[in-house]
């Protein structure tokens, strides 16, 4: 499945080649498909390890972050984090850098994996406040940590008002494009995030969360690790049902202005979801339609 025009070419030969190249213990391995995200392809390897490799030379910026930062990052979080084991290099083949971690055992969150939401969103919670408190070690957004998400909501006014157009004729009536509309410039009315940068996982969504026992467990794909204003780290709560949502608000004592601004980012990462991988991506595209309904559905809910 190709996502982006540039995007690079990767099979289990390669797979293969690569670690035959640079890591020839592993090379013997078994080695099969462990998924694909919209910015990284997973391959299993042995029953203990997984590679990860790039869709695209931008995202290898992102799995560089993570050999960097992880190793520094990982003893000072209580969660599991990925463990980088072996820090892939360029090839002629493969011209960006890859990774192979430790795997991590644990179920995607679901209705069925999840046994109590409530806890669920006080554990996720618990996850962001302590990554907000880490000290950042001197690194600064000029730092190759500078993602959109951790700034103000104004820079991404121009293209998300494009993504909501884009919108228009895809969903129809099924989703009300005006109010998420009205939402986004509610947000943008509202003073800009202010206080002290702070470390962000930058896209908490379900699928980056494994639990274990039907408990969070696990935190994975550090590749939007950024250091920047938290507002829309608390965005993909929206992909969560409505009590794991509240208790994630009431255990981090955000304010209505915060969770307004965190709301338009959920606003944002969906319709610019919908309009870039509509014909591409039908599972994620689902993903981001589920989040608008849930940001709809909580507005009318409160009113708003």
């Amino acid at each position: 499945m190709t996502l982006h025009e540039n995007e690079i070419p990767v099979d289990e030969t390669l797979v293969r080649s690569l670690l035959k190249a640079q890591c020839p213990e592993l090379a013997e391995l078994p080695l099969s498909p462990a998924g694909a995200g919209t910015d990284n392809t997973m391959y299993r390897l042995g029953g203990d390890l997984l590679v990860r490799l790039p869709r695209t030379a931008g995202a290898a910026r992102s799995v560089r972050k993570e050999q960097e930062w992880l190793p520094r990052l990982a003893p000072l979080l209580a969660c599991v984090v990925p463990e980088p084991v072996h820090a892939g290099t360029p090839t002629g083949a493969f011209p960006v850098a890859w990774s192979v971690y430790r795997w991590i055992d644990g179920d995607e969150v679901r209705q069925d994996t999840v046994r109590d939401w409530a806890a669920f969103g006080a554990d996720l919670a618990a996850v962001v406040r302590e990554l907000h408190g880490i000290d950042l070690m001197g690194a600064t957004r000029a730092d190759g940590l500078g993602w959109y998400r951790g700034g103000g909501l104004e820079p991404c006014d121009e293209w998300v008002g494009r993504c909501l157009d884009d919108c228009r004729p895809l969903v129809g009536s099924e989703l009300d494009i005006d109010a998420l509309g009205r939402l986004w410039r509610d947000a943008l009315a509202l003073p800009g995030p202010g206080g002290p940068h702070v470390w962000l996982h930058g896209d908490l969504k379900p699928s980056n969360l494994l639990v274990r026992e039907g408990r969070l467990h696990a935190v994975i794909d550090f590749g939007a690790l950024s250091v920047g204003f938290p507002d829309a780290e608390h965005s993909t709560v929206w992909d969560l049902p409505p009590q794991a949502r509240q208790v994630y608000r009431d255990a981090l004592d955000l304010d209505d202005v915060t969770w307004t601004r965190a709301r338009a980012w959920a606003i944002a990462v969906g319709v610019s979801g919908l309009s870039y991988y509509w014909h591409t991506f039908p599972a994620f595209v689902a993903e981001c339609r589920a989040r608008l309904e849930a940001v709809l559905a909580d507005a009318a809910a409160r009113g708003v």
